[in-house]
């Protein structure tokens, strides 16, 4: 038997009942809270989190570092379940034990997408909570996603954009967050990046900028209380020449001709250093780049 939560019911979350067009159910999994959980409720200090399905390594590296320093402050993080920005805000705040809630597109008996059941399970573990407004097995539709992202902005009390196209779903849940008289925090990025533009507009038009978790913890009068250890790197630099290549990529992301070129050193040393950095954990690859982990 699905388990619903009604409009009417007290247990319904007060924000979401606000706004106008308020689903009149929610379908649920995990544990609802009750009426007596108060200042401790899940829906209490929620934080939407929200960033491009064509999520790259700053936007991802972004959203692992506020998102976990956050949720392990004890906000909960709510966001959209779908593969890049939601993945990874969703993925953040289970590893540091914190809170979140995903909002689904689709019936609630449904994981959309299929492949992330292992995470989906998480939330579940973590005393987070799946909702959708639509039941059963009800397949998502491409309108389903823009009325899911209402109930994102919904619940929260600030929307946190990291990264986000002009005419991308992100910026759906911006817009919404604006009608609903929520706070907005954007992340900052390079403004030659097509997933920088949106936020970068919205930065124009007033949002608050973020570039670190105080700077939310502030608005929900939260303090930082520790940084987590899920995006500290504790290998240290070898040689010489692993602190120069490490040097050069905090500036931007190079190829190894690039850093070759810069440190005045033949590629394929550069190449090995980089392979055996790529192993102890301290850079990463995404297409013919590098990039610091």
């Amino acid at each position: 038997m699905e388990k619903v939560v009604e409009i009417s019911d007290k247990t319904y979350p007060e924000l979401l009942k606000q706004i106008k067009g308020a689903p009149k159910k929610l379908y649920y999994k995990g544990e609802w809270p009750s009426c007596s959980a108060g200042k401790n409720s899940i829906f209490e200090n929620c934080l939407a989190v929200v960033g491009s399905r064509r999520l790259t390594s700053y936007g991802r590296k972004m959203t692992e570092i506020l998102v976990s320093e956050i949720a392990v402050a004890g906000v909960t993080i709510v966001s959209g379940f779908m593969y890049g920005g939601d993945e990874a805000a969703h993925k953040a705040a289970v590893e540091v034990g914190g809170r979140t809630i995903a909002v689904m597109p689709c019936g609630i008996d449904l994981i959309h997408p299929a492949y992330q059941k292992d995470l989906y399970q998480e939330i579940l573990n973590n005393h987070g909570l799946i909702v959708s407004e639509f039941p059963g097995k009800t397949s998502p539709l491409n309108w389903m996603y823009a009325t899911r992202n209402r109930i994102v902005a919904g619940l929260s009390k600030a929307v946190l954009i990291v990264e986000a196209g002009l005419d991308s779903g992100t910026m759906i849940t911006a817009n919404y967050a604006k009608k609903f008289n929520r706070k907005i925090f954007a992340v900052p990025g390079p403004l030659t990046s097509d997933v920088s533009k949106g936020t970068a507009k919205l930065i124009k038009e007033g949002a608050a900028i973020a570039t670190e978790a105080v700077d939310v913890l502030k608005y929900f009068n939260f303090k930082l209380v520790r940084s987590p250890a899920s995006h500290k790197k504790d290998f240290a630099p070898g040689s010489g020449l692993e602190r120069k290549i490490i040097d050069f990529l905090k500036t931007e992301p190079l190829t190894p001709d690039d850093l070759a070129g810069n440190i005045g050193t033949p590629v394929s040393k550069v190449s090995v250093s980089l392979s055996l950095m790529q192993l102890r954990g301290l850079v990463k690859q995404e297409g013919d780049k590098y990039y610091l982990s």
